[in-house]
């Protein structure tokens, strides 16, 4: 990975921190998950999509070089820009690296309490997922 999860995360916090209303950073947010290619069809089926969720949220995870990778689609632009967010975090780091890692970098940004307790549950559940992915990769 090469940079940690705090060093990546103290960086989004300091992308992020230079706009002061919580609106517009989730605008923010939102606008740059509108540049990831959404998921093809095939890949929007029962087995990724991520239980849980309010919002249906398709999560495809695979392992390339070692190395985690994360894409994600949602039926809500809000959802999708949160978790494309954390997808983006947690790409290229290895399963042991994510599996050992408590890092939660939604909570860091202060995002988590500007939303619903059933989008934060949502969204645990997403996070949750990528975790079990990188354990289950990590014991195979």
């Amino acid at each position: 990975m090469g940079v940690t999860f705090a060093e990546r995360q103290q960086q989004l916090i300091d992308d992020l921190s230079i706009i002061d209303d919580p609106q517009e950073r989730l605008a923010v947010i939102v606008d740059r998950a509108k540049k990831n290619p959404p998921l093809a069809a095939h890949e929007r089926t029962d087995a990724q999509l991520v239980r849980g969720c309010i919002s249906r949220v398709h999560l495809v995870s695979t392992v390339q070089d070692g190395r985690c990778q994360f894409r994600v689609d949602a039926d809500s632009p809000l959802v999708l820009g949160l978790v494309a967010l954390l997808c983006e975090f947690f790409n290229g780091a290895t399963p042991a690296e994510i599996a050992a890692s408590e890092a939660d970098p939604l909570a860091a940004l202060g995002l988590m309490r500007n939303l619903s307790p059933t989008r934060q549950n949502g969204l645990a559940a997403v996070r949750a997922a990528i975790r079990s992915f990188a354990e289950q990769q990590r014991d195979a």
